[in-house]
């Protein structure tokens, strides 16, 4: 007596599975270490700080721009200490979500000065 055939499974290819869709609070939070990263050692050894980075997101396709809003130390070299923002989110956010980033648009909210050690 013959066995009813048992069902072949097929394997498709990664991209022909499905689609992944990451929300814009996850770009976001990611987006927000990465400033809070970039920006250590020029906060560390001052009493006064600036406050937590502001992100949005924009979400496009396979693409994502972000903007940020940062308090940044001053006296400082403030065009370094933006495009290591900069270049930290972009990095962040493609390594960690393999999603590109189109643009990271750095917007310096206030400059904090004093609390120098």
């Amino acid at each position: 007596m013959a066995s009813p055939a048992a069902p072949v499974a097929r394997r498709r290819e990664p991209g022909a599975r499905g689609r992944l869709r990451i929300a814009d609070r996850v770009y976001a939070r990611i987006a927000a270490r990465a400033a809070r990263e970039a920006l250590a050692d020029a906060w560390s050894g001052r009493s006064v700080r600036g406050g937590p980075p502001k992100v949005s997101v924009t979400a496009r396709g396979t693409t994502v721009a972000v903007r940020v809003a940062v308090d940044l130390p001053f006296p400082a070299d403030l065009a370094a200490l933006a495009r290591a923002v900069r270049e930290r989110i972009a990095a962040q956010v493609c390594g960690l979500t393999g999603t590109r980033v189109a643009e990271v648009v750095v917007v310096v909210e206030h400059l904090v000065t004093g609390g120098a050690v």
